[in-house]
């Protein structure tokens, strides 16, 4: 009997914001435990909740980034459950009534296709504290209790390991886009849940669903889902029951274990939160967030291709950081030849970033720049070779390309009448390389383009050198 492998995740996003939600202390990451806490995300008696505007702000413009139906009427609630780690006892989040409804994520399914994963919703919360496990002892930290916290729940769509990764990676794309998150997974920006189970074929039922808990790193998720279905898949086909149930992915032991039966939505008691009042959307509110969406991935790589003319390839490896797309979209604007700004920015652009782990931001070679060195290099005013070292000046130093080429003398000669008269001089001091090239040897020739680019010290155009020393000596095997 053959099987099929369902799969659903549940995204936590830290919100980009510089406070809380429900209070006013800050949410940068490093700080000293328990040093950015105050009553009200302690969950001290007698506090009460304040909501941070611009997290609703954030979360709506995601939803209409991926898609969503925007609620124009949701409210948050409480959601009651005991853990180390939740300083009330109860977690402000929201139930019936989210925010945002409905979307999709779009990703590449292999082959070309394209295959979109559907949203259930997206819903806005605060984030519990960190628990920290010792030798013999325990500790929690609630500098990042009360962080809002958005989460992105999408239907069973997705049918293998393969297909999440790529929703996750898609997800991260329009999530670092849109600038609402840092999405930094080492921080605990951006974690998830995965739901997961295993039906006969033909079974329109889903299986019996088991979540994994808690996963930080994409591979991570990949790797757990991997070893979980193929879990499931061996226990219904040797007549084991499937459990529902929350388990935890050990990666010192490449394997899922028990942590906990699953919980259903009654478990929690979900109940209107009594000190907050709705949030009611105007729809010109939500159409001015809508007018400031800024380009997606995908509609980038359509216009790269189609306004610059360079290969989709190209355009997908541009698009892929918005920093980098933003550079690219500045230097190949007003430029002779994208495509030529297209490989300086994919080949020694990209080359010195990595190898020095820079921002493109934070890169001394401005668009401008990059975009006046192709232009020298296209009309041969400078070799290659002189223009990955110009390339390499600016890099360290900034400036401009043409001052560096002028001030250190590396112009390139294109002076037809000076380099016809070293290719005269070549061919006459090298006569058995010339009797080479005549008689069909192409080696020759590019012995003799050496030699005109030595007497020249590298300046004559290498394009023209060997143009004048073909038109001198005829074609191979001619008679000259």
């Amino acid at each position: 009997m053959k099987y099929l492998t369902t799969i659903g995740l549940e995204v936590h996003v830290q919100l980009k914001t510089r406070s809380k939600m429900f209070c006013g202390c800050p949410t940068g990451p490093g700080a000293p435990p328990n040093t950015q806490v105050c009553p009200v995300c302690l969950g001290y008696p007698g506090t009460l909740p304040v909501m941070n505007g611009e997290a609703i702000r954030l979360t709506v413009m995601t939803g209409l980034m991926l898609g969503c139906a925007i609620s124009p009427y949701s409210k948050f609630d409480r959601k009651n459950y005991f853990y180390p780690d939740m300083p009330k006892n109860y977690q402000i989040s929201q139930f019936d009534k989210p925010l945002c409804l409905g979307g999709s994520v779009e990703i590449d399914a292999g082959g070309g296709a394209v295959k979109a994963v559907r949203l259930t919703r997206i819903h806005l919360e605060e984030d519990v504290g960190k628990c920290i496990h010792q030798a013999r002892r325990s500790g929690v930290d609630f500098n990042r209790a009360g962080v809002p916290l958005m989460e992105i729940v999408t239907e069973p769509d997705m049918e293998t390991p393969d297909e999440a990764f790529a929703f996750l990676l898609a997800l991260k794309q329009m999530l670092l886009y849109l600038g609402v998150s840092d999405c930094n997974l080492e921080e605990g920006n951006l974690r998830c849940d995965v739901n997961c189970s295993v039906r006969p074929e033909g079974q329109a039922e889903l299986g019996t669903k088991v979540e994994i808990k808690n996963m930080n790193t994409f591979k991570g998720v990949h790797v757990a889902l991997q070893y979980e279905l193929d879990r499931q898949l061996e226990a219904v086909r040797t007549g084991e029951r499937i459990v529902q149930e929350t388990r935890r992915w050990e990666p010192e032991a490449g394997a899922t274990a028990p942590m906990r039966s699953k919980e259903q939505a009654h478990d929690y008691r979900y109940f209107p939160e009594p000190d907050l009042m709705p949030v009611v959307l105007p729809p010109a509110q939500v159409e001015a967030w809508r007018a400031a969406l800024p380009e997606l991935p995908r509609q980038k790589r359509e216009r790269f291709a189609a306004q610059y003319g360079i290969p989709e390839y190209d355009a997908r490896v541009l698009a892929a950081q918005k920093a980098v797309a933003d550079y690219f979209d500045e230097a190949a604007r007003g430029a002779s030849n994208p495509k030529l700004i297209s490989n300086w920015v994919m080949t020694e652009m990209l080359r010195r970033l990595a190898e020095r782990e820079m921002d493109i931001r934070d890169c001394k070679v401005t668009p401008a720049a990059l975009r006046e060195l192709a232009a020298l290099a296209e009309i041969q005013a400078i070799n290659s070779n002189t223009a990955k070292e110009v390339f390499a000046i600016l890099f360290e130093q900034g400036g401009d390309p043409a001052a560096v080429v002028r001030e250190r003398g590396w112009g390139q000669n294109s002076d037809g009448d000076a380099i016809g008269a070293l290719a005269d001089r070549v061919i006459a001091e090298n006569a058995k390389s010339a009797d080479d090239y005549r008689r069909g040897k192409e080696a020759a020739l590019k012995f003799l383009i050496g030699q005109v680019m030595r007497l020249s010290q590298g300046k004559a155009n290498p394009q023209m050198a060997t143009e004048k020393l073909v038109q001198r000596l005829g074609r191979p095997g001619g008679t000259g």
